[in-house]
């Protein structure tokens, strides 16, 4: 029997094993995915919890419910992967060799990469970027009456470059209906050199936010905060200060995929942009947030790099060329 493991169980993992079970002979070919738990969050729901536009419960669902039959299901962390066995470790289901690995095993927000913010968190000091965060934003929100709100990106990349702004947008209008929005003055402060990455957007999005009395505050590499003072410093010494700050702290990869090698040194694992190959590994595939492509980290991007994986993996399964490339669109 040979064996595919999927490393993940989020969207792109959960459609790679979806779709690659429906190729496979179930008497020839078992499929693995390996995730830590079987909580399944809709991540671009955190970002309407604060605001009640979505519920908790709306968000969370299991992963198995999404999983088709056919597929094993593994729970347990995962602890090592072993390159030259082709051997997967997990702590406490034990180990597994494949003949081919797909890795889908994102990124996600720490705080403390940042000095002073993991200290600050909580006190002033909100995200919405991991589920209980987004919770505890909304319960910081109803009590805030007025002030300064600073929404700090604090380096890229990070999990859907545009949610930052439209959480901006989300907040003028929570203070509009509740008749606040004069008591709340609004600061966007980013590392970019303008409101988003690309000079069209930039443009529409920066007249939107003069609109909306939005201030953005661009070129800001943060490197501390200060919970005493209740202000954010830039490497070069310049401070924002706030009464609350919506900070979206770095975005790491997997520890164990620097651990095992294969990632950068923020846990990125460097591959062909358009196979989305790792470098002399034929028989190993990535897609998601857990890449180094240079496109947005989002469910429709991994969408798309679940396309070409499906066709690539099983041309290399028939021997044949592998003719699929990513391009990195998402829509």
């Amino acid at each position: 029997m040979k064996k595919l493991v999927i490393l993940g169980a989020g969207c792109g993992g959960t459609m790679m094993a979806n779709k690659m079970r429906k190729h496979l002979d179930r008497n020839e070919w078992n499929i693995t995915i390996i995730d830590k738990d079987n909580i399944h969050d809709y991540q671009p729901g955190y970002l309407f919890v604060p605001f009640g536009i979505n519920t908790e419960k709306e968000i969370r669902k299991t992963k198995r419910e999404f999983i088709k039959p056919g597929i094993d299901f593994v729970i347990s962390e995962l602890v090592n992967v072993d390159w030259d066995k082709q051997e997967v470790s997990t702590a406490t289901q034990g180990k597994f060799q494949y003949d081919i690995l797909v890795m889908s095993t994102g990124c996600d927000a720490l705080p403390e990469e940042v000095e002073g913010l993991a200290e600050t968190w909580g006190k002033d000091v909100h995200g919405y970027y991991r589920y209980d965060d987004c919770i505890a934003l909304k319960k910081a929100l109803a009590k805030f009456d007025g002030g300064k709100m600073v929404i700090n990106v604090s380096e890229m990349p990070i999990k859907c470059p545009v949610a930052p702004l439209e959480f901006a947008f989300l907040a003028d209008w929570h203070f509009h209906e509740r008749g606040i929005r004069d008591k709340v003055e609004i600061e966007f402060v980013t590392p970019l050199t303008g409101a988003f990455t690309k000079p069209v957007a930039t443009k529409v999005l920066t007249a939107a936010c003069e609109q909306k009395n939005i201030k953005i505050t661009p070129n800001f590499a943060l490197g501390a905060v200060d919970g005493e003072k209740k202000v954010i410093q830039a490497y070069d010494g310049a401070e924002v200060d706030y009464d609350m700050l919506v900070s979206i702290p770095p975005n790491f990869g997997s520890q164990v995929m620097i651990d095992s090698g294969i990632a950068d040194p923020m846990g990125y694992i460097p591959v062909d942009k358009h196979t989305l190959q790792p470098k002399d590994r034929d028989n190993v595939w990535v897609l998601g947030d857990g890449t180094n492509v240079p496109t947005s980290k989002a469910g429709a991007v991994a969408h798309f790099q679940a396309d070409v994986l499906e066709e690539n993996i099983m041309a290399y399964i028939n021997g044949e060329a592998q003719l699929a490339r990513s391009d990195g669109h998402a829509l």
